[in-house]
C-alpha cells in the first residue's frame, strides 16, 4: 500500500506477522480495517498485486464522508467494477490499468461530486454510459483501451467544465459530437483509434491544445480554421478520409502536425510554414501532395522529423533543408523529385534516418556520415541506394549484422571505428568493383576470407586493429592491406610493398570542338619532365602563415588536418602525380580520411611573390563553386615559400592512368563517352560561372582526375589575380598548357583582355 497518509490501527493486515513485507504481499482483506479510519480523505492502494475487492469495502469506505480520492490503478483486479454506494464526496477515482471486464452502467451512479474519473487500459465493452453528462464537475475522463462502443450523445456539451476527453482506442461509432466545441475549458481531446465517421466540426480547436482523431474513418476537407487557433501546439489527423488542401492559416505555436495516410491534395502549402518556429514533427506523407518542397521550410528550425514521402512532390530537394540543424529523420521517397541530392544534407549531425529512395534523382553517388554518434544497425532497404559509389560511416557507433551494399559500389566502403563484431560477412564478396575497403578498429574475428582476395577492384584494404586470427591470404601486389594490431594473425612470410607501376606514355585530350562530342584519344603530349618523381630527397618545411578550411562541409571540417598535411607533404613517397606548375601528394587524415595536398611553388614560373592575402582572398571564390565535374578547393595552407591546397582524393588516379591501363583492362566507348560528358559539363560550367577569373593552367588527361570508374572532374584550375603578367610578357603563352585542350576564345585572340571566367 503507498500513499496511505493516516495512522494504521495496530491489527495484522500484512501477508503474516512481518510488517517489513513489500505491498505486493498485502491481501485485499486490509481494505475494511482502513475504512475503519473515519477521517480518511485519500486511498491509494495503486502499483500493487491486488486481485480482487472484498464487498465489506463498500459498505465500510461508502460512510467515510471526507473520501474524496481512491486509486486502484495498476493492480491485477478482475471481475466487473464494483459499485460505489455511498461514495457522494468523491472527487477522483482511479481503475485503470487493471483486468476489469463486463459494463459500466449503474456502478457510477450517486457519484455527483467526482471530477477525475480513470477506467483506462481495462476490458470493459458495452455502450457509453450516458449518465455520466450528469456529473457536472468532471474535468477529466480517460475511458482509453477498452472495448467500448456506441454513439457519444451531443449533450457531452453539458460538461462544461471538461479540460481532459480521452476516449482512444475502442469501438465507439458515430460523428464527433459537435457540442464538443462549446467547453470552453477543454484542453485535450483524444479520440483516436474508433470508428468515428463523418466530418471534423468547424471551431472544434477553438478552445483545444492538443487534438488526436488519428486513424478513424472521417471524411470531407479540414476545416479552414482548424489549425489556425494560437492556444493549439498538437494535431494528429493521421490515417483518416480527408481530402482537400491543407488549410494555410497555421497556428505558429504549432508543435506536432501529422496529416498522413489521407487524400490531402493540392500544392504544398509553403507560405504557411516560414513562421513555424516551434514546429518539431511534420508527417504529411501518403497523401496526394505536389508542386515543390518550400525552401521555407529551412525557417523551421527545430524541426526534428520531416516526413513527406509517397506523394506526388516534383521539383530539386532543397539544398536549406541542410540548414535544418535539429533534424533526425528525413522521409521523401515515392515522389517525384528530381535533381541532384544537396551536398549540405551530409552537414546534418543529427540525422537518424534518410530515406529519399524512389525519385528521379539524379545521384546519391557519395554518402558520407562519418564522426557522428550514430548508433544502431544499418538500415537493410541501404541496398537500394543503386547508384552509390561511396559510403562513409566510419567514427559511429554502429553494430548487429552489415546488411548488403549496393553493388554499384566502387571508390570506397567506410565501416571503421564503430562496434561490429564476428566474422567479415561473405556478402561483401559482391563489392567486385570495390576499391578501398575499411573495417578497421571494430571487432571483427575469425580468419581473413580468401573471397577478399578475388574482389578485382580492390586496391586498399584496411583490417588494423580488430580480433582477426589465422593466416593471412595473399594478396595481389596491386593491393595494399593493412592488418596491425590484430594480434592473432599469422604472416606467412614478410609483405613486400607493392611496387610503383611502370612508366608509361602519356595521353591526351585532343582538341576538338568545345561540345559532349569532346573524345579522349592515346596521343603523344609534350609535358614537362618527370626525372624528380621520386627524388628520394627531403623536402624542407617553410613556416605557416595561414590555415583555413574552405568548404561548409562540416565532414571536412572534423576530417582536415593541417599539421597531418604538412608532415604528408614532407615525404617524397606521397607524391602521387605531377602536372606542369603542381605537385600532388597523398595526406591521410587521422580519422583515416583521404585528401589530396596540390603544391604550388611561389617562386617558380608565374605565381607571384608577396600575394599570400590576395592569394586566400581569391581562393574563397573557387571554394563557393559547386559542380561534382571541378576539383574545388576544401582549404589551402600558406607558407614563405609555397601555397598548400586540399582537395577529396580521387583513388582510381588520373585519367591518364586509365588510358594507359591501369585498371588491368581497356577502357570501353561508354566509359570514354561517360569521361567526356564529365568533363564537357566540368567546362560548360567554368565558362558560365561568374566568380572572379579562373585560367586553366594545364588541361590534358594527366589533369582529369577520377573519383569513381565514371565521373570525372577538371582539376589544377587557377585563379587570374595570382599569375603574374609580367612573367609572360604580355600574353599568356607561358600559361597556355601542353598541347590539348586550351580556351577556344584564347586560342582565337591569345589574349586574356576582358575574361572574366576561364
Amino acid at each position: 500500500m503507498r500513499k496511505l497518509q493516516p495512522h494504521v490501527p495496530n491489527t495484522s493486515i500484512w501477508n503474516g506477522t512481518d510488517k517489513t513485507s513489500t505491498p505486493c504481499s498485502w491481501k485485499a482483506e486490509f481494505l475494511p480495517v482502513i475504512c475503519q479510519i473515519s477521517t480518511l480523505e485519500s486511498l491509494d492502494v495503486s502499483q500493487n498485486h491486488l486481485s480482487s475487492i472484498p464487498n465489506e469495502f463498500n459498505t465500510s469506505c461508502g460512510g467515510i464522508s471526507g473520501l474524496k480520492l481512491l486509486n486502484f490503478s495498476r493492480n491485477k483486479l478482475e471481475g466487473s467494477l464494483p459499485t460505489f454506494t455511498g461514495f457522494g464526496k468523491l472527487e477522483s477515482l482511479d481503475f485503470s490499468h487493471n483486468e476489469l471486464n463486463g459494463k459500466v452502467e449503474l456502478q457510477l451512479s450517486g457519484l455527483n461530486s467526482l471530477k477525475s474519473l480513470n477506467l483506462s487500459y481495462n476490458q470493459f465493452i458495452g455502450q457509453f454510459h450516458t449518465q455520466i453528462v450528469k456529473f457536472g464537475n468532471l474535468t477529466l475522463v480517460d475511458l482509453s483501451l477498452n472495448g467500448l462502443s456506441g454513439v457519444f450523445p451531443d449533450r457531452l456539451g453539458e460538461l462544461s467544465k471538461l479540460q481532459v476527453f480521452v476516449i482512444s482506442a475502442n469501438n465507439f461509432s458515430g460523428a464527433v459530437p459537435q457540442s464538443l466545441r462549446n467547453i470552453k475549458t477543454l484542453t485535450l481531446l483524444a479520440a483516436n483509434q474508433n470508428g468515428f465517421i463523418g466530418s471534423i466540426p468547424i471551431g472544434l480547436t477553438k478552445n483545444l491544445r492538443n487534438l488526436d482523431l488519428s486513424f478513424n474513418d472521417l471524411n470531407g476537407t479540414i476545416p479552414q480554421d482548424l489549425l489556425s487557433p494560437l492556444n493549439l501546439q498538437f494535431v494528429d489527423l493521421t490515417s483518416n478520409n480527408l481530402e482537400g488542401t491543407v488549410p494555410g492559416n497555421i497556428s505558429v505555436n504549432l508543435i506536432r502536425l501529422r496529416l498522413g495516410q489521407n487524400a490531402l491534395n493540392g500544392l504544398f502549402p509553403s507560405a504557411s510554414f516560414g513562421s513555424l518556429h516551434s514546429l518539431t514533427y511534420l508527417e504529411l506523407d501518403n497523401n496526394q501532395l505536389s508542386g515543390p518542397i518550400p525552401s521555407e521550410l529551412r525557417k523551421c528550425k527545430k524541426l526534428a522529423l520531416l516526413n513527406l514521402a509517397q506523394n506526388k512532390l516534383s521539383g530539386p530537394i532543397p539544398v536549406e533543408l541542410g540548414d535544418i540543424s535539429d533534424l533526425q529523420v528525413l522521409s521523401l521517397q515515392s515522389n517525384s523529385l528530381v535533381g541532384e541530392i544537396p551536398s549540405n544534407i551530409s552537414q546534418l549531425n543529427r540525422l537518424q534516418r534518410l530515406n529519399i529512395s524512389w525519385n528521379f534523382l539524379t545521384n546519391l553517388t557519395n554518402l558520407n556520415l562519418q564522426g557522428n554518434k550514430l548508433r544502431g544497425r544499418i538500415p537493410l532497404d541501404i541496398s537500394n541506394l543503386n547508384v552509390l559509389l561511396e559510403l562513409q560511416l566510419g567514427g559511429n557507433q554502429l553494430g548487429g549484422p552489415i546488411p548488403e551494399m549496393p553493388l554499384s559500389l566502387q571508390i570506397a566502403l567506410n565501416l571503421s571505428h564503430n562496434l561490429f563484431e564476428g566474422p567479415i560477412p561473405i556478402s561483401l564478396s559482391r563489392l567486385t568493383s570495390l576499391e578501398v575497403l575499411d573495417l578497421s578498429y571494430n571487432r571483427f574475428s575469425g580468419q581473413i576470407p580468401d573471397f577478399l582476395t578475388k574482389m578485382v577492384g580492390l586496391t586498399r584494404l584496411v583490417l588494423s586493429n580488430n580480433q582477426l586470427s589465422g593466416v593471412l591470404p595473399e594478396f595481389g601486389s596491386f593491393v595494399s592491406v593493412e592488418t596491425r594490431g590484430n594480434s592473432d594473425l599469422i604472416y606467412p612470410s614478410p609483405v613486400a610493398p607493392p611496387q610503383a607501376a611502370k612508366r608509361r606514355r602519356k595521353s591526351i585530350v585532343r582538341q576538338l570542338p568545345f561540345s559532349p562530342q569532346l573524345l579522349f584519344q592515346s596521343l603523344e603530349d609534350y609535358r614537362i619532365n618527370d626525372e624528380h618523381f621520386h627524388s628520394g630527397e627531403e623536402i624542407p618545411q617553410s613556416p605557416v602563415i595561414q590555415g583555413k578550411v574552405l568548404t561548409a562541409n562540416s565532414i571536412h571540417k572534423s576530417n582536415i588536418d593541417f599539421a597531418k598535411a604538412m608532415v604528408a607533404v614532407s615525404e617524397p613517397s606521397n607524391v602521387v602525380f605531377k602536372t606542369r606548375f603542381s605537385t600532388y601528394y597523398k595526406a591521410v587524415m587521422p580519422l583515416g580520411t583521404t585528401y589530396f595536398v596540390k603544391k604550388l611553388n611561389w617562386s617558380e614560373k608565374i605565381f607571384q611573390l608577396g600575394s599570400h592575402e590576395l592569394f586566400g582572398e581569391e581562393l574563397k571564390n573557387i571554394g563557393k563553386l559547386n559542380n561534382s565535374n571541378v576539383m574545388i578547393p576544401l582549404g589551402y595552407l600558406l607558407a614563405a615559400d609555397s601555397a598548400y591546397l586540399l582537395y577529396e582524393f580521387a583513388p582510381i588516379g588520373t585519367l591518364y592512368d586509365v588510358l594507359r591501363g591501369s585498371l588491368g583492362y581497356s577502357l570501353d566507348w561508354a566509359s570514354r563517352y561517360s569521361k567526356a560528358i564529365g568533363v564537357a559539363q566540368g567546362l560548360a560550367f567554368l565558362h558560365g560561372c561568374d566568380t572572379s577569373p579562373i585560367l586553366f593552367l594545364d588541361l590534358s588527361s594527366k589533369s582529369i582526375l577520377l573519383k569513381s570508374q565514371n565521373e570525372a572532374q577538371i582539376g589544377d584550375i587557377e585563379l587570374y589575380k595570382v599569375i603574374d603578367p609580367s612573367k609572360s610578357t604580355g600574353s599568356f603563352s607561358a600559361v597556355a598548357g601542353s598541347v590539348g585542350y586550351i580556351l577556344p576564345e584564347y586560342a582565337y585572340t591569345m589574349s586574356h583582355n576582358g575574361w572574366k571566367c576561364i
